[in-house]
């Protein structure tokens, strides 16, 4: 195992639960365009929003709805259903994540958590969580130029965080675009978590070099000690 000094974490799926927020949000934004269940069209969108799980919201919906104009009221609508979750506290901590985040930093491991949310979404999220102290930077595919699957959001991070070579970049998700994300990133560590959108066969199949039940299973797979939580 290459010696880790920088470990970027996805967030929905990975290291926060959300009791289905993301796709409820999905579909309020597929509503306002007359995709509702039943509707000619629905369950392919559905799909869509199922395959792509993990990749940038926006760049999500203008594949699905085409114009720019219908993506960005598509992604505008998905925004503020997402956000009403977070007010309503249905966003926690998944099992494992504060107490795998606090091990990483005692080790001296930089952590970044990423998403597919715009930065105003994502700060929301920490914000209702309380974790701005507890890691050292947060990015969205708007601070990086592209997201998932394209490799821009780890190597951001590693960047900005001053990491040294890719094989130094540890990057765990629970969707095949966050595989791919981390292979073509070429991180020195590259692992799948099954407690989100991704089965584990999905997951394999994207060529996920090591799985994971949850996040608490990257403290033993690097190798550093673990912390109480603070």
């Amino acid at each position: 195992m290459p010696e880790i000094t920088v470990a970027c974490l996805d967030m929905a799926g990975t290291t926060v639960a959300d009791d289905g927020s993301v796709m409820a949000a999905f579909a309020a934004a597929a509503a306002e365009f007359g995709l509702v269940p039943g509707a000619p069209g629905y369950d392919e969108a559905i799909a869509f929003v199922r395959d792509t799980m993990g990749q940038s919201k926006i760049e999500v919906f203008r594949r699905l709805l085409g114009s720019e104009d219908r993506a960005r009221q598509g992604n505008r609508v998905f925004e503020q259903s997402y956000a009403e979750a977070v007010r309503k506290g249905l966003v926690a901590p998944l099992p494992g994540a504060l107490e795998t985040i606090t091990a990483l930093r005692a080790a001296g491991i930089k952590v970044c958590l990423v998403t597919g949310f715009a930065p105003v979404t994502r700060d929301a999220v920490l914000d209702a969580l309380g974790w701005r102290p507890l890691i050292d930077l947060a990015l969205s595919p708007a601070d990086a130029g592209r997201g998932r699957p394209w490799p821009d959001l780890p190597l951001t991070a590693l960047i900005r965080l001053g990491g040294g070579a890719v094989t130094e970049l540890a990057v765990v998700g629970d969707t095949a675009s966050d595989v791919e994300s981390g292979r073509r990133a070429g991180a020195g560590l590259v692992a799948a978590v099954s407690t989100g959108a991704g089965s584990r066969e999905s997951l394999a199949a994207a060529g996920a070099p090591h799985l994971l039940d949850s996040i608490s299973d990257l403290v033993q797979l690097i190798g550093v000690g673990r912390t109480a939580s603070r």
